[in-house]
């Protein structure tokens, strides 16, 4: 087996790019949630006023270390190393305890209807990719 069998394909590259600008997003849609003003919650209608007037501090823990898990992970599959896997599984481990939350503990369905499930299932399509697919990175020799 020579090096060239373990250069990452031009599709790896598209994906971890990819990877990192989608939780670069979630990142700044932690920040926005996270440090909204009084001013920017009072513009919000009633119902979504009271969503994020509630959310228990752990839902919020459970955000930060999914989309900055995401990506550090992104980050690290960029500079292929198998930690990636690992992060990467953490920032699952996130997103699971995130959406428990989000689709079973608060009123978001009634607030925002049955299109307020697509993030969500998006989400949780894309970790579930990204934690697979950094574990075939690692085996196909791309990450080490």
């Amino acid at each position: 087996m020579t090096d060239s069998t373990n250069k990452p394909t031009t599709g790896f590259w598209v994906i971890s790019v990819i990877a990192l600008i989608w939780n670069l997003m979630g990142v700044m849609a932690y920040i926005g949630q996270a440090y909204m003003t009084d001013e920017a919650l009072s513009a919000l209608p009633e119902a979504e006023q009271a969503l994020y007037e509630n959310i228990p501090a752990w839902a919020t823990a459970a955000f930060a270390i999914a989309v900055f898990g995401g990506a550090l992970g992104s980050l690290l599959m960029l500079l292929k190393k198998k930690m990636a896997s690992t992060i990467f599984t953490i920032s699952m481990l996130g997103i699971i305890v995130q959406m428990i939350y989000n689709l079973f503990m608060s009123k978001a369905t009634e607030v925002y209807g049955p299109g307020g499930m697509v993030m969500p299932i998006m989400v949780i399509i894309i970790g579930a990719f990204l934690v697979w697919y950094s574990k075939k990175a690692t085996s196909n020799g791309w990450l080490s």
